[in-house]
């Protein structure tokens, strides 16, 4: 009999993880607008200390990725993510609440920690859902969240900061979340064996399709003998320099937008919203081709690359010439988000299903400190010379080391898959 994929599978589910992962996203980003939008001033908080507090969510985030993914493979990404719904939803609102900065910092660092288990997670439970010839899309569909937020959220909360001030922006924008946790409850199932809505021979098809995947992939016993693998430990060098170079970026774009002569705050918003446009149309696109042509490296390193070339080339522009610097960023910041799906859909290609969600929570544990040293050093550079060129240079280099470890960790890769006499590889 032929073997059916449902293709609802994407109608049911997709929806549910975009708008979850966009949640998450909105919670830790509209930091950037809140401190553009009078709580520094507000709050008395230098611009150093600015950089820590938008940094320091990552360091929380940091702590609990392998365990998040070890606990959503074994027991339940459904549960995890329900409970860190309500706990980011509460812990931003309390964000427009504080009226001290420490109270801020405790609040950013746990905002991380809830929030940490949710990327891991979601790439464990799009695994048991999808088969290796769709997962670039469905990753790309899940970190859409990420760019689309970030368009709507830099409109929003614009307006919202104009109309209401910070507080009320942070306590709108955070009880979603909360609110949503209870239809993530009710919509999603682990494994496609407990939805009700796919029919045995649907249920048993999608099985036997993702055990397939599983039988020419070399055996790993545990995490410890899967992180001391070369291709993971270049992987996750490679993702801290690109997270370097994109969070500095996101973190610290509606601030050099906000500096250009005359620019208002909902001008800002608006603004800052269009490299996110180009980031959408580059990262749907780059994960069509990459699953069609079932290639990965090409589409990775490239699109940093470029990312690099925007970053150095604004640096020569310098500040004189707004406009220009702009475009380069709408460039750079579309280049940064395009890989996403097709470098997500490297680990569970070469390491088997036990490891992988480990695997792929160590990469994202690096991305969430190259995430800290970005937001922070782009920060301190911005406020100790007074302009956006250091950061520049900074996030430019990130991003030209990052390329390159792409290139030697794929490379790694297909040579130990050679090794294997039955595998194909789909990484070169």
């Amino acid at each position: 009999m032929k073997q059916t994929l449902a293709k609802q599978r994407w109608i049911r589910l997709i929806p549910v993880v975009f708008i979850t992962y966009s949640l998450a996203y909105l919670d830790r980003a509209n930091y950037a607008f809140g401190a553009a939008g009078g709580m520094a001033q507000d709050l008395q908080i230098t611009p150093a200390i600015s950089s820590l507090l938008g940094s320091l969510f990552f360091l929380g985030y940091f702590f609990f990725q392998v365990p998040g993914a070890h606990y959503a493979e074994k027991k339940s990404a459904k549960v995890l993510i329900f409970w860190s719904l309500i706990a980011w939803g509460a812990l931003a609102t309390l964000t427009g609440m504080v009226s001290n900065v420490n109270f801020l910092f405790i609040i950013r660092f746990m905002l991380g920690v809830v929030e940490s288990a949710v990327m891991p997670a979601m790439l464990v439970f799009l695994s048991h859902w999808f088969t290796k010839a769709e997962r670039s899309r469905a990753n790309t569909f899940l970190i859409l969240g990420n760019p689309v937020t970030v368009l709507w959220m830099s409109i929003v909360s614009g307006y919202l900061l104009e109309a209401y001030g910070w507080r009320w922006m942070f306590i709108i924008e955070g009880l979603p979340a909360v609110i949503w946790a209870f239809l993530w409850w009710k919509l999603v199932f682990d494994h496609p064996k407990d939805a009700k809505w796919l029919s045995a021979k649907e249920k048993a098809d999608l099985q036997a399709a993702l055990e397939k995947e599983q039988e020419g992939i070399k055996p790993v016993k545990n995490y410890r003998e899967a992180f001391k693998s070369k291709v993971v430990i270049l992987l996750a060098a490679q993702y801290a320099l690109w997270s370097v170079g994109l969070y500095g970026f996101v973190m610290w774009l509606p601030s050099i937008i906000k500096a250009a002569p005359n620019m208002s705050i909902v001008q800002t918003g608006w603004l800052s919203a269009v490299p996110y446009v180009l980031a959408v149309i580059l990262m749907l696109t780059a994960s069509h081709f990459s699953d069609k042509l079932q290639k990965r490296k090409e589409f990775v390193w490239p699109f940093l690359f470029i990312g690099a070339i925007a970053f150095y080339a604004s640096y020569l522009i310098g500040p004189d010439h707004f406009w220009i610097s702009f475009v380069l960023l709408i460039i750079a910041g579309g280049a940064m988000y395009a890989p996403y799906g097709p470098f997500f859909a490297i680990i569970p290609e070469i390491l088997p299903r036990n490891v992988a969600g480990g695997a792929m929570a160590l990469i994202n544990s690096m991305g969430a400190l190259g995430s800290f040293v970005g937001s922070y050093v782009v920060g301190y550079l911005n406020g100790s010379t007074g302009g956006f060129s250091a950061s520049y240079i900074f996030m430019a280099g990130s991003l030209l080391l990052s390329a390159i470890l792409t290139i030697v960790a794929t490379k790694q890769a297909k040579e130990k898959h050679l090794k294997q006499p039955n595998l194909n590889t789909n990484i070169s």
